[in-house]
């Protein structure tokens, strides 16, 4: 009988060894398929200088370290969804109001803007629209008119973008007190967002607007501000380059309206005004919209280039057939290439006269198209245009079906969420496809 126990024993703990060496293989094998633990985003916060000479201490908000037990119950109701993928970014706004949060309509009730020209421009209402249920856009949210500043909102457009697995969101900036032609100062909701993104473990970058009096002097100013104030976030996104750095990324958009010489003062190393081998620092992504941009963008001492719009054949740069090209022009001159790709494109709410520019998107398959060609040109990085630009129509936010005296655009026959899903599934073949470059 003795021998039998220890037969017994000897098998129980062969047993027992071989389940944990399969557990430890197959955590190890979840973490090497998986964006969520690489680059610059590990899954907990890093111990020690690991994000560089940049990030500096500083108190925020509630972004203490949270504790074993605190990280379990935030953890747990994350693991239905798949790993962010931090080479995935998607571009976010957040100038939304309603009555409930800001004390009027912002944003939805966007006016329909007027043609240049006159003759065409007279065939058109120039009215705002009239919120809840008339709202200046094509389609309507599964949220209805919302807040940007709700933190409930906040919450649900998390789980959409880990839902579709999107890892970074860079969302749109204006220096404080200062606001697009039709909206409200924003910079005070970023708090908020980076608090809830971190929740969710979503990075955040700026997509820094052309501000007022935007120029070189300015603009270190309003760097120097993100990074001193929101440099020492948890959720504050961080991009490492080839050299190993982590440095911030910034998104530039429209700066084709600063000439060459005037971001050289900012962008080169040369210059005394400059942000490089500074605190501020950064990755900085100009925006290519004509051809001779590539030039420039280089010229300036950009760090690379992106494409926003998300109609193909609307600029050379959104122009997908020439992504090839401006991928070996990148490649030649050390510069990051960062596609645009979108699920389509319809802004006649806020344009009434712009049909020539809508794409539809057929069920899904312009964006899958898209993003099939952003793959085919081997970028650094992606960006969704977008989560929530309601106005152009190029939101993969859920829509739902509205009826009313607008007639509104809807995502049927399929589900409210089908862009999150096709995102989710791209952003894993993006993600096996950076692996198999890097092999």
């Amino acid at each position: 009988m003795a021998r039998i126990r220890r037969k017994a024993c000897v098998t129980l703990l062969a047993l027992f060894l071989l389940v944990l060496i399969l557990t430890v293989a197959l955590k190890s094998l979840t973490l090497e398929e998986s964006e969520f633990t690489r680059g610059n985003a590990p899954l907990l916060e890093p111990k020690g200088d690991t994000q560089g000479p940049n990030v500096r201490p500083e108190r925020f908000g509630t972004s203490r370290a949270p504790r074993p037990d605190e990280v379990e119950k935030l953890t747990a109701p994350l693991s239905k969804f798949p790993p962010p993928n931090y080479h995935l970014h998607a571009f976010y706004y957040i100038w939304y109001g309603n009555p409930n949060f800001d004390s009027k309509y912002i944003h939805w009730d966007h006016p329909r803007l007027t043609h240049w020209d006159p003759k065409v421009a007279q065939r058109y209402s120039q009215d705002r629209h009239s919120p809840p249920d008339d709202i200046g856009a094509n389609f309507y949210p599964a949220l209805g008119a919302y807040s940007s500043r709700d933190p409930a909102v906040m919450e649900e457009h998390m789980q959409q973008l880990r839902t579709a697995a999107i890892g970074v969101i860079a969302v749109s900036w204006y220096p404080p007190s200062t606001k697009d032609d039709n909206g409200a100062p924003v910079d005070d909701i970023v708090p908020l967002l980076l608090d809830v993104a971190q929740r969710y473990y979503i990075k955040v970058a700026f997509h820094i607007e052309p501000y007022k009096g935007r120029d070189e002097v300015n603009m270190y100013t309003n760097i120097k501000y993100i990074i001193d104030k929101y440099g020492g976030h948890p959720a504050f996104y961080r991009f490492r380059t080839n050299t190993g750095k982590l440095l911030p990324l910034f998104y530039v958009y429209d700066s084709y309206l600063l000439n060459t010489d005037q971001w050289a003062r900012l962008l080169r190393h040369t210059e005394s005004g400059s942000v490089r081998d500074t605190p501020y620092d950064g990755v900085f992504l100009g925006l290519l919209v004509e051809e001779k941009h590539q030039r420039e963008v280089l010229t300036a001492g950009f760090d690379g280039i992106y494409t926003y719009f998300a109609t193909n054949g609307f600029t050379y740069g959104a122009t997908q057939r020439n992504w090839d090209a401006v991928r070996a022009f990148c490649d030649d001159n050390g510069l990051l290439f960062v596609p645009s790709v979108g699920p389509g494109y319809v802004d006649t709410g806020v344009r009434p006269w712009n049909f020539q520019n809508t794409r539809n998107r057929i069920n899904g398959k312009y964006y899958e198209t898209s993003l099939s060609a952003a793959l085919e040109a081997k970028p650094d990085l992606i960006s969704v245009t977008s989560f929530n630009e309601w106005h152009e129509g190029t939101q993969i936010e859920m829509a739902v079906p509205k009826r009313g005296p607008t007639l509104y655009l809807d995502y049927l026959p399929n589900k409210p969420n089908i862009y999150l899903e096709i995102t989710r599934k791209w952003a894993a073949i993006f993600g096996g496809e950076r692996r198999r470059r890097r092999e």
